[in-house]
């Protein structure tokens, strides 16, 4: 029988009504005890680092997560980590970058809604994640969630009210759930050699996100606070030229001061094309500016994170461009 270890975290999963509103305030062991019937696949132990709404997790918190699991990973065979909805996409993405080269699965899953409420999607989802942790061809970081299992670099949660919240973006869903057992799309080799562990993310990372007519002066404030930058542009990728070329000219001193910026799009799907169109190619005239392509947003900002807080220049663009678990092609 496998050992798995429940990393709770909150989220609506743990949640319950309040006059202020929907908030964390389930246990670990309260939570498992809906799910009597995983007892059956696994043995299951419980921590409980922190019980937050989603919305306030950030680096810290998936540092603390990467270290519950490195300091256990010896122990168990897998790990399930329930979370909220709304920066799960995130935090599957951060600790792929955090926890690279694992054999065993790191698991993240929550719901729609509470774990009491009658018509919840908690304990189905809850249950797909410790059987899709127990099976014996399951590794590294994955989202399951209402019967889907999606890798933890394509997630992106798409849906606000619906069971079925999150999309796996231009990649295919690793396996879905069907009566307690996974069915793979993707099955894959385990990783050789043992897991690799990271320990720093550097959170100094804004999205620019464009619209029509946003002024360059936003650059007043980026260049003295970020050290690497997102620019979610229009369609395949460019950057606008009025006001006298004013955000190529930013943007030059902005990677001029030894800073990163990543071109991006707003497009869900299909990617960045940032040489097909005239305001895009300039962007080669600036300096270092690494495109995303077909990179989810939550991506690339959890990789920017990770690969700023110990790498810069030449070494920052080879690891950027270095796919970790399909992110990037």
């Amino acid at each position: 029988m496998k050992k798995i270890l429940m990393i709770a975290t909150g989220g609506t999963i743990a949640s319950k009504e309040t006059e202020e509103g929907l908030a964390p305030a389930i246990s670990s062991q309260e939570l498992l005890s809906c799910v009597p019937e995983v007892a059956e696949a696994c043995s299951v132990d419980t921590v409980q680092p922190f019980n937050l709404d989603s919305t306030n997790v950030r680096a810290p918190h998936w540092l603390q997560i990467a270290d519950i699991i490195e300091r256990n990973y010896g122990i168990y065979d897998g790990f399930v980590v329930t979370h909220g909805t709304d920066t799960m996409a995130y935090t599957a993405a951060a600790l792929s970058y955090l926890i690279q080269n694992s054999s065993k699965p790191i698991v993240l899953t929550g719901s729609q809604k509470s774990v009491y409420s009658r018509d919840t999607d908690a304990r189905r989802n809850l249950s797909d994640a410790f059987l899709f942790c127990a099976d014996d061809n399951s590794y590294g970081v994955r989202i399951v969630f209402d019967g889907s299992v999606i890798l933890g670099t394509r997630a992106k949660k798409t849906r606000t009210r619906s069971f079925n919240a999150f999309s796996s973006i231009d990649f295919p869903a690793v396996a879905v759930m069907r009566e307690g057992r996974p069915f793979y799309y993707i099955k894959g080799a385990k990783p050789q050699g043992g897991p690799v562990f990271y320990h720093s993310m550097d959170e100094n990372v804004f999205v620019l996100k464009m619209i029509p007519g946003l002024s360059a002066d936003i650059f007043d404030y980026l260049e003295g606070h970020c050290d690497g930058l997102i620019i979610e542009s229009f369609g395949a990728g460019g950057l606008p030229n009025y006001a006298d070329d004013a955000f190529f000219t930013r943007l030059k001193g902005y990677l001029a001061k030894g800073k990163l910026a990543v071109l991006t799009t707003q497009a869900e799907h299909e990617g960045s094309a940032m040489d097909k169109y005239a305001v895009g190619r300039r962007l080669r005239s600036c300096g270092r500016v690494l495109e995303a392509r077909c990179m989810t947003l939550e991506a690339i900002v959890a990789k920017l994170m990770w690969i700023l807080s110990f790498a810069h220049g030449d070494r920052a663009e080879q690891l950027f461009y270095t796919p970790v678990e399909n992110d990037i092609f």
